[in-house]
């Protein structure tokens, strides 16, 4: 585990039991305090003892919302998820492709779908994304193969 508490799933499994998946309706009433009595349970969970997991399209899903509905800059979405990557309770797959996708997505300023393939090319070593979304482009270390 790292310094900060970082933790891929077989990290996790040996340190607690893994005990729930995590909505993304948890999350976004953690980050946004709305409304309060939920927001207070939801700080519970995560900041207790349960060891929690956090799938990437939770995390996907909790971009979209904080972006879309709740209309919060790019920067501070990207803030509030790596904030949450962070807490000792959460659990991922892949701690590192997270992170880089969500570098690209503030960076580069791209959807966060595309910014997680991209990520996912680079950290595979496939270095590849067939894709007619021309924003890909802008990720200079993958190629974009245009199906046409």
């Amino acid at each position: 585990m790292g310094a900060n508490q970082e933790r891929d799933l077989e990290e996790a499994d040996g340190e607690q039991a893994l005990t729930a998946f995590l909505d993304t309706n948890v999350l976004v009433r953690f980050l946004t305090g709305d409304p309060p009595a939920l927001a207070r349970k939801a700080e519970t969970i995560l900041r207790g003892t349960e060891q929690l997991i956090l799938p990437d399209l939770t995390l996907a899903e909790l971009v979209y919302v904080l972006e879309s509905f709740y209309e919060q800059p790019r920067s501070e979405v990207a803030d509030s998820a790596r904030a949450l990557l962070a807490l000792p309770s959460i659990a991922v797959a892949d701690h590192d492709l997270l992170l880089r996708a969500l570098e690209i997505y503030e960076h580069l300023r791209i959807d966060f779908a595309e910014a997680y393939l991209a990520a996912l090319a680079e950290l595979s070593g496939v270095g590849r994304v067939a894709s007619f979304d021309r924003s890909l482009d802008r990720v200079t270390t993958v190629a974009r193969i245009d199906p046409t």
